[in-house]
């Protein structure tokens, strides 16, 4: 699986260029439409032509990206996976409860982490050491609550609460709580 990180880079890239051409012929459309001189408008040919382009441009942008989410595969045959390793989570009270201390996972093992809330919505995230999101769900009460990852390199992940679940919800982490590691140690 592609790692996110090199996603959001060209996806903030791609986004980027687009929002500034997008910027630069709303200035250039406002500046001509206020200008005083005769024949200063903007033609509507040259007008329509643009919102054409930029419709061709943004969904083309979102075809494009669409092919680069790396979970995409793994989320739509979910059903006919068979993950390596399952974990259930509990989460109540503004904590989390886990199956065990550290959460081993080996590289490239496909996991489904499952979580149930008892109380209210949470959010179920891992997270890098740099605090930047791998992924994360809801976690709803009364409703099934998982996702399935697949781990292709070694890391050491925290799990946050990415819901607000009220005051006593700011401090729902866990660090250093999933392990992937290459060992094959870490499978069993």
């Amino acid at each position: 699986m592609v790692d996110s990180t090199i996603v959001l880079w060209g996806q903030t890239i791609a986004y980027t260029c687009y929002v500034l051409v997008v910027m630069a012929v709303v200035a250039w459309f406002a500046w001509r439409v206020t200008r005083e001189s005769p024949g200063a408008g903007v033609k509507p040919a040259y007008f329509y032509a643009f919102v054409a382009f930029l419709v061709v441009l943004g969904v083309s942008l979102h075809v494009v990206t669409y092919y680069t989410i790396p979970w995409k595969p793994i989320d739509m045959h979910r059903a006919s996976i068979t993950p390596d390793k399952t974990f259930a989570i509990a989460v109540g009270a503004h904590k989390f409860r886990l199956p065990a201390e550290k959460l081993l996972i080996a590289c490239n093992d496909t996991v489904r982490f499952t979580a149930t809330s008892d109380d209210l919505t949470y959010g179920f995230g891992l997270f890098r050491p740099d605090h930047s999101m791998l992924f994360q769900m809801q976690v709803v009460p009364g409703h099934r609550n998982d996702i399935v990852w697949q781990f292709g390199k070694p890391g050491v992940y925290t799990i946050r609460s990415t819901e607000y679940s009220g005051p006593a919800g700011v401090d729902m982490t866990v660090k250093d709580a999933v392990v992937v590691s290459c060992d094959q140690a870490a499978g069993s």
